[in-house]
């Protein structure tokens, strides 16, 4: 089962989450979220849980191009688990550019194709499989979209970056295209036995002005003008954007691998627009301070850690749109417990 929330409409639906309106934007809010998604762990096996919460404003623009998606269960997307593996679960944020389309699309058929193509049975070097998936699944539903969109008439034109974190067990898969963010507190005790915050960047941004990506954009044909592809475009990977391809935008992610362990309190999986106002480890620190005030609101059905979770999520987008972002912000902050 999955709460699915957004604007101001909470229902309950079971297996997938769907597309709902939001009456407060009077669009389709392109919206799959749990506002809080648990999975619990039933196999006694140690195995970390998750907790998944959801911030989402549309800022100063006049469309929500941002999606997201939290499936902290996705077995039942899967036909079949490798013996070895036994919890999967699926976090993401897409961050539309030219419309909304490309992020609607990828939040609704990404995951899809990643189950189609989710090693399975007796398998051995589950690691490399689940990379290759990864690459197959992007290139996958970047291909798909592109079909679609130059079917339409006039042709869409719409382009979108991708921050996806796959949890096999307790290992994280973070794959990501163009400047959307995954990045992980972890504590460690330092020296004089202070327990402290370090920052780890799950990914790196892909933009024209990178070294390896204007190469590569060169050799396409074509050109990076004001930091642009083009002199228009502001990232170098996405999915969609039919009329850049030609000129070197690919669709292949930055793959990063991470084992969780006990030290690890939390992943935030955001969009540019908290990353134009807040550093990774200005956002980490932000999180923290709020999970360590003092008394909190009781809320009905709530645990006060899922309480604090849940505020800091909803402060940190919230502190985004204050800093003078004027773009969409969508911020998931995911809990780890174990």
């Amino acid at each position: 089962m999955v709460n699915v929330s957004t604007a101001g409409v909470n229902k309950t639906v079971y297996h997938q989450p769907v597309w709902i309106f939001g009456p407060a934007l009077g669009i389709l809010s392109n919206i799959l979220t749990c506002r809080l998604s648990r999975f619990r762990n039933c196999t006694g096996s140690g195995l970390p849980v998750l907790k998944g919460y959801v911030a989402a404003r549309r800022g100063e623009r006049e469309e929500m191009q941002d999606a997201h998606v939290l499936l902290p269960d996705m077995s039942s997307c899967l036909s079949a688990l490798p013996e070895q593996v036994s919890r999967v679960s699926y976090f993401a944020v897409f961050d539309g550019h030219g419309g909304a389309r490309a992020s609607r699309f990828a939040a609704e058929h990404l995951h899809h194709n990643l189950a189609k193509k989710f090693p399975s049975g007796d398998t051995e070097n589950v690691d490399k499989l689940i990379k290759k998936c990864l690459l197959d699944t992007f290139r996958q539903t970047d291909e798909d979209f592109l079909k679609k969109a130059s079917s339409q008439k006039p042709a869409w034109k719409d382009g979108s970056t991708a921050a996806c974190v796959l949890v096999v067990d307790d290992m994280v898969y973070v794959a990501n295209l163009g400047d959307s963010r995954v990045v992980l507190c972890r504590m460690e005790t330092a020296a004089d036995g202070q327990r402290r915050s370090v920052t780890l960047a799950l990914g790196k941004e892909h933009n024209p002005t990178v070294y390896e990506e204007r190469m590569r954009i060169q050799r396409a044909g074509g050109t990076v003008r004001d930091g642009r592809v083009l002199g228009v475009l502001e990232v170098s990977r996405s999915i969609g954007d039919g009329q850049y391809k030609r000129c070197g935008v690919i669709s292949t992610p930055d793959l990063r691998r991470c084992q969780l362990t006990a030290n690890d309190r939390f992943i935030i999986l955001a969009c540019d627009g908290l990353f134009k106002v807040f550093s990774a480890d200005e956002a980490v620190k932000f999180v923290l301070k709020i999970l360590q005030e003092g008394s909190v609101e009781q809320r009905l059905g709530l645990t006060e850690e899922e309480v604090r979770f849940e505020t800091a999520c909803q402060q940190l987008a919230g502190e985004a749109v204050k800093r003078g972002c004027a773009d969409n912000v969508t911020v998931i902050l995911v809990s780890i417990g174990f």
